[in-house]
């Protein structure tokens, strides 16, 4: 399975990248939402997991939406810190918030690496 990872914060991308790889997975990695969108352009994944603040308040979202145009049955994972650095919190459960975020799970930061793993093989069975 190809994964494709986004994050800014390069020591939790190459933390997170090992963890996958050792379980298998092979995992493709961009710092910036410019390298993502040329990697969603050119390659073919099978998940893709973003941060939701990359280079913008809401780069992982317009990502989200980038892959799901692109290919709507792609499962996306969003990871963010936003909850506890501002105390709002966005989810993706009902429809409607669906509808409009465009990520089918968001997780906050920090993540386990058995929690990540976890939400990884529910949304790829």
């Amino acid at each position: 399975m190809k994964i494709l990872m986004v994050d800014d914060d390069f020591d939790y991308l190459i933390q997170q990248k090992l963890i996958l790889e050792t379980e298998g997975y092979e995992v493709i990695t961009a710092e910036n939402e410019k390298q993502a969108r040329e990697l969603i352009n050119s390659e073919k994944f099978d998940l893709a997991i973003f941060d939701l603040m990359i280079d913008d308040l809401d780069s992982g979202f317009l990502l989200s939406y980038e892959v799901k145009k692109k290919d709507p049955a792609i499962p996306v994972i969003i990871v963010t810190a936003v909850k506890s650095q501002t105390g709002f919190s966005f989810e993706s459960v009902t429809e409607n918030e669906k509808k409009w975020i465009k990520a089918d799970l968001i997780l906050s930061k920090p993540v386990r690496p058995d929690q990540i793993l976890k939400e990884i093989q529910k949304l790829t069975v």
